[in-house]
């Protein structure tokens, strides 16, 4: 069925009841208490996208030349396979989340993993997604589970020492999701005295650990559309999140506001195994051609213009020499 065959309200209404029925509302349903934010955001990992972390030469921007080699040993195990394993979001509308009429995964990400399995086995469907929480991306990289994590992921210098990025394939940032009725008319306004929601290991955890803002408490969770539960319930007051991520929420449920503008930089890219540059290098030659031959722009109308606006384009490949 097309997105077209439901009236807009009704597909609206059934949307929510689908992504809201799988969550896991980390640390909501044990009832454990809010922290401060500079306690709660140290409890993970998270990294901002401009954190060197030791490596004051790093550019998380730039990344192997693309390659249109099949033979190399990680592409070679996928071609054998016969299916690529993808680690993806269901719950990140437009991006990575299950059409309730249908059952299948649709967003932006999806369209790219099709668009690397058409590529490597000669079929888009040849794939297998993995759901992942946004915690976990790293982890099911390293272990194997996976063989690439597509899901509104910021490469940055601290993650490139756990995993390979392909090279950009969005420029996102990060703003506030709030309730209109909150009145807030600035990031800081959304955020002072409030208690604010975060994903786990994220971008947004790290930068409210660098900058509070006068948060009062910091609600840690496994996924971003906690955070919006959240609020619905009245929980949390404001969830701190990227952009790109946020119009999604405020496309599912009215009642709730975008505000900027962006307060930090995040550049989306493919993670993979650091010990398969053949694949990185096969990534991103997939990426070159999806940028020139308008998958990306067709990707981009269909899931996120209406939201984000026109796009100026794809942002540029930049490779390491």
């Amino acid at each position: 069925m097309t997105r077209g065959h439901l009236p807009r309200r009704a597909r609206t209404l059934l949307l929510a009841t689908a992504l809201l029925a799988p969550l896991t509302l980390a640390g909501a349903a044990s009832g454990a208490p809010e922290r401060p934010a500079a306690l709660a955001a140290a409890a993970g990992p998270g990294v901002r996208a401009d954190a060197a972390a030791g490596a004051p030469d790093c550019d998380p921007t730039k990344s192997l030349p693309p390659s249109s080699s099949d033979s190399g040993p990680a592409v070679s195990a996928i071609r054998k396979r016969g299916v690529l394993i993808a680690g993806v979001d269901q719950n990140n509308y437009h991006w990575g989340f299950r059409d309730p009429a249908t059952g299948q995964l649709e967003g932006f990400d999806i369209d790219l993993v099709r668009a690397i399995a058409q590529a490597i086995l000669g079929d888009p469907d040849k794939v297998q997604f993995k759901t992942v929480p946004t915690a976990d991306r790293v982890q099911a990289v390293q272990s194997g589970e996976v063989d690439l994590v597509a899901r509104t992921m910021t490469i940055t210098c601290d993650r490139l020492a756990d995993v390979a990025f392909s090279t950009v394939y969005f420029q996102a940032g990060q703003q506030v999701v709030v309730p209109k009725a909150a009145g807030a008319k600035s990031i800081d306004d959304a955020l002072k005295g409030k208690r604010v929601c975060v994903s786990s290991s994220s971008t947004a955890q790290d930068e409210l650990h660098r900058n509070p803002r006068g948060a009062a408490a910091v609600k840690v969770v496994g996924n971003d559309l906690d955070c919006l539960v959240l609020m619905q319930l009245g929980q949390v007051d404001a969830t701190l999140t990227d952009n790109a991520i946020a119009v999604g929420q405020a496309a599912q449920d009215p009642t709730v506001q975008v505000i900027g503008p962006a307060i930090t930089n995040e550049p989306y890219g493919i993670a993979m195994a650091k010990n398969a540059p053949d694949l990185v290098a096969r990534v991103n030659q997939v990426l070159a051609d999806y940028r020139s031959g308008g998958g990306w722009q067709a990707s981009y109308d269909r899931w996120l213009a209406a939201y984000l606006g026109p796009s100026a384009g794809p942002p540029p490949a930049h490779y390491l020499p």
